[in-house]
């Protein structure tokens, strides 16, 4: 099976520009809000990333506790997260879907049923925050035996021997992570020095996707588009909370904030 994540990416090259990959919570902050929002959103996102509300999350700053606090407010449940990718997919215009989560979620479910569910469904591709390599080694053989792309994280103090054992053994796309900090942070590190650390990564392998993230807004996104992919999520999430507690559409407003960030990339 053709890995819809890669030819998003392709898609993309052809364009000269890079994917833009959104990111939000499953269930913020209601179930039908959340599947509208995924449906706005994708008439301008290349790749949506759905995080699964998680009540002890080690890498998510504040904008994404907040939403995963409002879905699990209102009782969601990994069950309903399934549900909204499902219906998701039913759409023309779904783009490819990865799911975001950690791994006592899926050690819960139970890894094979959790990987076969999301087969099922029309999942795209998995992170899973703190389950790193090489532990995650036969998870990632279990993605790939199912068509379903396992997304590696490197950090700014990832070893380079490192980084290459964990790029050989990636799938189709691979998860920069910009500067040390949890997700929504103020870029701490220039996009300039940024880009000169991605390029480095990315000469180790020019085959595979090396999309950069965390820190990411309308203000610096324009000047990291030489990547292949660039995930914004936090600001999505804080855009989430500023319309609801001005008691407005979140649809409309990501769509347009969406919009924004893809206009910044062309």
């Amino acid at each position: 099976m053709i890995s819809q994540i890669n030819l998003a990416f392709q898609k993309c090259k052809t364009e000269n520009r890079p994917a833009l990959i959104t990111y939000t919570v499953a269930g913020d902050n209601t179930k039908r809000k959340s599947l509208e929002i995924l449906k706005s959103i994708s008439e301008y996102a290349d790749i949506v990333e759905l995080g699964i509300p998680f009540n002890a999350p080690t890498a998510d700053g504040a904008q994404i506790q907040n939403s995963s606090h409002r879905a699990l407010r209102n009782g969601f449940k990994l069950k309903d997260v399934f549900q909204i990718v499902k219906e998701y997919k039913k759409n023309k215009i779904a783009k490819p879907c990865i799911l975001m989560g950690y791994y006592q979620i899926i050690y819960r479910y139970g890894e094979k049923k959790f990987v076969k569910k999301c087969k099922d469904i029309g999942v795209d591709g998995l992170i899973v925050v703190d389950f790193p390599y090489p532990e995650n080694k036969q998870f990632a053989k279990l993605c790939k035996k199912n068509s379903i792309t396992f997304v590696q994280l490197i950090s700014p103090t990832t070893t380079n021997e490192r980084k290459k054992k964990i790029i050989a053994s990636s799938h189709h796309m691979v998860y920069y992570i910009s500067m040390l900090s949890t997700t929504g942070g103020k870029l701490k590190v220039s996009p300039k020095k940024i880009i000169k650390n991605y390029n480095k990564i990315k000469k180790l392998n020019k085959h595979k996707n090396f999309v950069i993230g965390f820190g990411i807004t309308s203000k610096t996104i324009s000047a990291l588009k030489s990547a292949n992919g660039l995930v914004v999520g936090s600001a999505l999430c804080k855009e989430i909370t500023r319309s609801l507690k001005k008691r407005q559409n979140p649809v409309t407003n990501l769509n347009k904030m969406v919009k924004v960030l893809r206009k910044k990339i062309a």
